[in-house]
């Protein structure tokens, strides 16, 4: 599709700071299809594009105060801005292409501009733009039909639950021994499939920006004792212990202390130790709280926040079937599917990952194939856990 096409005019932001070279931009790109605004400086196209966030940015790299690299930079640091491609525009030799690009820009012209050659990198540009556009748009259809179908989805399996539960309560009259085992076997796969939407529904919250953190004083210790508490008759039943330690064991309580949202965090903690239990066949799961600073340097380097006085680490080590180094390399990515036969729909980590970031953390993994696993939890010390922008 053309810009011929189309009955509604491109709009361009065509920023420089010298008359002659606006007016100059101007008659070259005179197009009916084109709606040029032109301003004479960088702090001018800031605020006007956060107001009208046009489809193509023309912007000179030398101008006062601030300069092309810097508002390219301020452009893509804006998070509520959409894509807009930038093209920079420049009379010196001493203008770093790399600068430009390395700033964000997606084109590069120097002057004196050749008018054949400015209009086809605008055509270029719109390009780019429409197929950017029609990413997020499909993107954004994506999201909103995944969150209304598994919104859809919990009522009537809520509902079929309750009726289940019901039958076997003998709620209509006495049920035979082999159809009670056939409705538990019914109600076990339906909270399979609830589970499975729920995480889903939540995945989808935290991709859209729809999940909102209530931050709040949270003691980790505490935390984990409530998880392992809940989910040591899992163990149990498999055989397996599963024990909390504290290193060191003579730490007062308030060491444990984080900020977040504790709902969020306990969904973490108990994902990670309900997967412990669900890939261990013999042994146990040990759940241990420490302390570090510095951090380990492959974990800081991930970090945007890494001056906390203080990080918890909660390692959750089971001696299960463990992973091969592939495996640990896309544990955390969206939809993957192990190839064990446990394995689950490829959400959980993939959230559980999500939201430690969100809460300033990190979750890592080691493991040895046929030997066991080890996912550590890292969060910052009380008052300086920070949401990821």
């Amino acid at each position: 599709m053309s810009p011929e096409t189309l009955s509604d005019p491109y709009n361009i932001l065509s920023v420089d700071d010298s008359p002659d070279n606006l007016f100059l931009i101007e008659a070259i790109l005179d197009d009916p299809n084109y709606s040029i605004t032109s301003v004479s400086s960088g702090q001018a196209a800031l605020s006007l594009l956060r107001k009208a966030p046009p489809d193509v940015i023309l912007l000179d790299v030398m101008m006062p105060e601030v300069d092309g690299y810097e508002v390219t930079r301020i452009v893509r640091q804006e998070p509520d801005l959409p894509y807009i491609p930038i093209l920079l525009i420049t009379a010196h030799d001493q203008s770093s292409l790399v600068q430009g690009l390395d700033a964000g820009a997606d084109d590069f012209i120097r002057k004196p501009v050749d008018v054949n050659e400015l209009r086809a990198r605008v055509r270029s540009l719109l390009r780019l733009k429409r197929s950017m556009d029609a990413q997020t748009h499909m993107m954004r259809q994506r999201d909103d039909f995944v969150a209304r179908l598994t919104h859809d989805l919990r009522t009537p399996l809520v509902a079929a639950n309750r009726m289940l539960k019901l039958c076997r309560d003998n709620a209509f009259g006495p049920v035979p021994g082999e159809a009670d085992h056939a409705l538990a076997s019914i109600i076990d796969s339906n909270d399979h499939l609830l589970n499975m939407v729920n995480t889903l529904l939540e995945v989808y919250r935290h991709e859209a920006g729809h999940k909102t953190l209530a931050h709040a004083p949270v003691n980790l210790l505490e935390l984990a004792e409530t998880v392992v508490q809940e989910l040591m008759p899992l163990a149990a039943n498999k055989s397996l212990t599963c024990q909390l330690i504290t290193q060191p064991a003579t730490a007062e309580s308030s060491q444990w202390d984080t900020t977040g949202d504790y709902l969020e965090l306990r969904r973490v903690v108990t994902n990670l130790v309900d997967n412990a239990i669900k890939f261990t066949d013999h042994g146990g799961i040990v759940v241990t709280l420490s302390q570090s600073q510095p951090l380990p340097p492959a974990v800081a380097k991930q970090l945007s926040l890494t001056d906390a006085d203080t990080w918890l680490l909660l390692a959750v080590e089971d001696t299960g079937i463990g992973m091969s180094a592939k495996d640990q390399e896309a544990v955390f990515q969206w939809f993957r599917q192990g190839k064990h036969r446990r394995a689950g729909h490829g959400l959980g980590l993939h959230l559980t990952q999500r939201i430690a970031k969100l809460h300033g953390g990190l979750i890592e993994v080691t493991s040895t194939l046929g030997q066991g696993s080890c996912f550590t939890l890292y969060l910052p010390g009380v008052g300086q856990a920070q949401p990821e922008a």
